[in-house]
Formats: C-alpha cells, structure tokens, sequence
C-alpha cells in the first residue's frame, strides 16, 4: 500500500474494489475514458468485475486501486508494468482516473506516490507511454515533469486501429528536483480556500524538462 494524506494506493481487489470502481466509472457518460486504453468499456459491473479478477495478483502488470482518504472511495486504477530491476526500468501505465478524480490534488498525489516508491526502490529510469492521440495523457507526462523522448510509429494495433505511441520518462538524477516540485505543489498552503492551486505542478516542474512535446 502507498499511503499519502489524499489518497492511497492498494493493491487491487475486484471483491473490494470492483462495485466502487464501476460506479465510479460510470459517470463518465461518453465512455471517453476508455477511449485509448486496450479494454472496455464494460456492458455490467459483472463483466468488469470479472476482468478485475483476472488482475489481481499479477507481478507484472502490478495493478492498484486508488482509493481517496477522505472517504475511502476507490475513484481510479494505474499499474506498475514493463519492470526490469536488472536494467532499473519501470513504467507506469493502465491509468484510468474517474471523472471525480480527474484533475484533483489527489490524482497528482497518487501519480507521485508511484514515482517516489520507484525511485526509492532503485530503479533509474520512470516510463510513461501513451497513445500519440492521447493528448491529454501527453500533457499529463509532461505536467508531472516527465521528458518527451519521441514518437514510435505504428507500433501497435489497439482496438482494430493503428497506435503510434508517444515516449516519456524521468531519471534518478532528475528525481530530486522534481520530488521538490510535487511537495510544494502538494503542500496544504498553496491552495486557497476554494481548493485553488496557488502555483500550477507545470509552472513548478516544466524548468526541469530535458525536452518538452512540440507536438502540444
């Protein structure tokens, strides 16, 4: 479990989680969410449930639940995948926040609870791969501070369509700077009142870019 003061991330259960997450899910009306992920939507929350179970346990993807402090909700998924502690590599990826979780402190939050664990855990290298379509998933890399690394052209078949896929990633060395970042963006005074960022986690991590998305 990767406990900070919003959220928490555990590892994830259909039995759980599974009810919570598929309600959660469901306020996305558009399905929009499912859009450039490999799987869903789903017609029943038996048949996601049933897909939840086929991902638990696994140790690689390693999925989590993210489950809000406040109220204990699970309110979104991600995964550690593609690891390779001999080469200090891993990826994070299978993101899929609820609209309730979409641009909160608390989606920031669990994003960097799995980019501390990584780097603490020794690993050198922190990937984020994403539909090239997917921009608001390449906005969302290079808001976290990750480096845009290029485009791999047709690289896979998602859906019955083409994917090529846009690269980014963090380094060890980087992490230091950046995890100064995420507690000064995190920290309860720079919010007002309302809940409103003082300083945006961009305004504070884009300086420490290697190479930033051209293509935004």
């Amino acid at each position: 479990v990767l406990e900070g003061a919003l959220v928490r991330l555990e590892p994830l259960s259909a039995a759980k989680h599974g009810d919570a997450l598929f309600a959660a899910y469901a306020d996305d009306q558009s399905a929009a969410g499912w859009r450039y992920l490999p799987y869903g939507p789903f017609a029943s929350g038996a048949a996601f449930g049933e897909w939840l179970s086929m991902l638990e346990g696994g140790d690689d993807p390693v999925f989590f639940a993210i489950v809000t402090c406040v109220d204990n909700r699970p309110l979104g998924m991600a995964s550690f995948l593609r690891i390779s502690p001999e080469h200090g590599t891993i990826e994070v990826g299978h993101i899929h926040f609820s609209p309730a979780l979409q641009k909160t402190p608390a989606a920031t939050q669990a994003m960097y609870l799995m980019m501390n664990w990584a780097f603490e855990a020794g690993y050198r290298r922190y990937e984020w791969k994403c539909n090239a379509l997917n921009m608001a998933s390449r906005r969302a890399a290079q808001r976290l501070g990750l480096s845009y690394e290029g485009i791999f052209r047709q690289m896979l078949i998602v859906k019955n369509r083409n994917r090529d896929t846009a690269w980014f990633a963090a380094i060890d060395k980087e992490w230091p700077q950046l995890k100064r970042c995420f507690e000064r963006f995190l920290s309860p005074d720079n919010f007002d009142d309302a809940g409103r960022a003082r300083q945006s986690l961009s305004s504070l991590t884009r300086p420490h870019f290697y190479k930033t998305d051209t293509g935004l």
